[in-house]
């Protein structure tokens, strides 16, 4: 067998994580070791001499490739997400160019990237300092209202439309100097009537599964509209396969941004992933024109895992069958008990969110039971 183990892994200690996080990898883990036949090991040990191959289910996407081949990790078979060579690859600041060529960047900094998916991004930039930020936001605001958005934060988290420069310059003054230089700052057109769909593609045992989708969104506890589940469609095959199914306009355009947005990918000398999601929001910028354009990437675990490995588990079960229907779901508050056939990833109380119940289900595509 090409693995003996799967484990779970956190760079920075499981201690980071909520209760339903930590449970939810852990199942993500099992379900994959299953799925490809082996045993599941629990979190990984490094004092531990594991009988064979181990297979690695980390919290987040892996950054530096030197690091990832110490655990044994050097190729996209070796785990479940990504390994990037730089920490910027990884964060939103990879989709928009610099405000010139010439401007500050981390090292591994690539031109190349954002010159490529300019036609599969929003307008936008990524800067590095606040000097770089007035100029980039001075600009933008030429055509209307400016997102900030932190690089590192997820689900919109952090963010800021700014109307005016006196916004810009209150809003930039707010930012930490240190975390402008050391992780950047994305600055992209606004748009409104937003339509935001989920695109990605994953590669576990010999398996290839290639999806779009929507999120849906819930309310937590405190009343906040907060993630609430992802809808995929999801097909055997590749993004060739994907695009053959009669798709709405909108559907095509976005899967073939997030194409064009991973093939770039192979500009940053040895990344790999086994686990590839893309971001693609659609809606209408302050011209009254109609907008698409991918707004980030996920190379590790996320919301919508529980239902690309429920369409893994569906495929391998049945050769004969191309297309399914996946979703999952997060509730929170007392809720009924998830449906017999959905699988569980949490359903109890959690330290910081309350009662949370968290499941994925699979069915037939065009199957709306």
């Amino acid at each position: 067998m090409a693995h003996d183990v799967v484990v779970e892994y956190s760079p920075l200690g499981g201690g980071f994580c909520d209760a339903h996080e930590r449970s939810t990898r852990a199942t993500v883990a099992k379900r994959l070791a299953a799925l490809m036949g082996v045993d599941y090991a629990g979190t990984y040990d490094r004092t531990v001499v594991y009988p064979g191959r181990v297979y690695f289910v980390p919290s987040t996407t892996l950054v530096g490739l030197e690091q990832a081949a110490q655990l044994g990790i050097t190729g996209e078979r070796d785990l479940f997400g990504g390994v990037v060579p730089h920490p910027f690859v990884c964060t939103k600041a990879i989709t928009h160019p610099l405000i010139r060529p010439n401007a500050s960047a981390p090292e591994g900094w690539s031109d190349t990237f954002p010159r490529q998916v300019q036609s599969a991004v929003l307008e936008g930039y990524s800067v590095f300092s606040s000097e770089q930020a007035q100029i980039a936001g001075q600009r933008l605001l030429e055509d209307g209202p400016v997102r900030l958005k932190p690089v590192n934060a997820t689900a919109g988290r952090g963010q800021r439309v700014v109307q005016n420069r006196t916004e810009l310059t209150e809003a930039l003054a707010t930012i930490d100097p240190a975390e402008l230089t050391g992780a950047g700052l994305v600055l992209e057109e606004n748009l409104t009537a937003v339509t935001t769909y989920s695109v990605g593609q994953v590669r576990v045992a010999d398996l290839t599964a290639t999806y779009y989708g929507s999120q849906r969104l819930t309310t937590d506890g405190s009343g906040k509209d907060v993630y609430g589940g992802s809808d995929l469609v999801v097909v055997r095959g590749d993004f060739d396969t994907l695009v053959q199914l009669p798709l709405p306009k909108g559907v095509h355009t976005a899967v073939e941004q997030a194409r064009a947005y991973d093939a770039a990918t192979s500009v940053f000398p040895g990344m790999f992933a086994s686990r590839r999601n893309y971001d693609v929001a659609q809606g209408i910028n302050a011209r009254g024109q109609w907008r698409s354009g991918v707004l980030e990437q996920s190379w590790r675990i996320g919301g919508a895992t529980g239902a690309e490995i429920a369409a893994l588990e569906s495929f391998r079960d049945n050769p004969g069958l191309q297309v399914v229907h996946a979703a999952t779901f997060e509730i929170y508050g007392e809720s009924q008990a998830p449906p017999p056939h959905a699988t569980v990833y949490f359903r109890g109380v959690d330290e910081k969110v309350g009662f949370l119940t968290k499941y994925a289900l699979v069915r037939a595509h065009g199957d709306t039971r």
